[in-house]
């Protein structure tokens, strides 16, 4: 019973296609993330003095709101995966359970 639901599966061109299209986003979202936080880190290695200077006539150097932007950015970017998660890849899901479960 189970190794038929396993060929079931990898039979189903839905379940190559969830699987092809929530890795490459996946991926591509995670190299976005990346790109955006070792950036950060590597302005914080490499460039203190722009980090440390002031935006205005204020108190605030540019690394707050720079390091603000790395925290919003996360959350977004977050949302973006669930948000498609919930319409793209759960009408896949679905579909390969239908067909699976015939």
């Amino acid at each position: 019973m189970h190794d038929d639901l396993v060929q079931k599966l990898k039979t189903d061109p839905n379940y190559h296609r969830l699987v092809k299209v929530r890795s490459r986003f996946g991926w591509a979202l995670t190299g976005l993330m990346m790109l955006v936080y070792y950036g950060y880190i590597l302005l914080i290695a490499f460039d203190k003095e722009f980090l440390a200077a002031k935006t205005g006539t204020g108190v605030m150097t540019w690394g707050m709101p720079i390091g603000l932007f790395v925290i919003v950015f996360t959350v977004v970017i977050t949302g973006i995966y669930v948000r498609r998660a919930n319409k793209q890849f759960d009408d896949l899901t679905s579909a390969i359970q239908a067909r699976v479960q015939a």
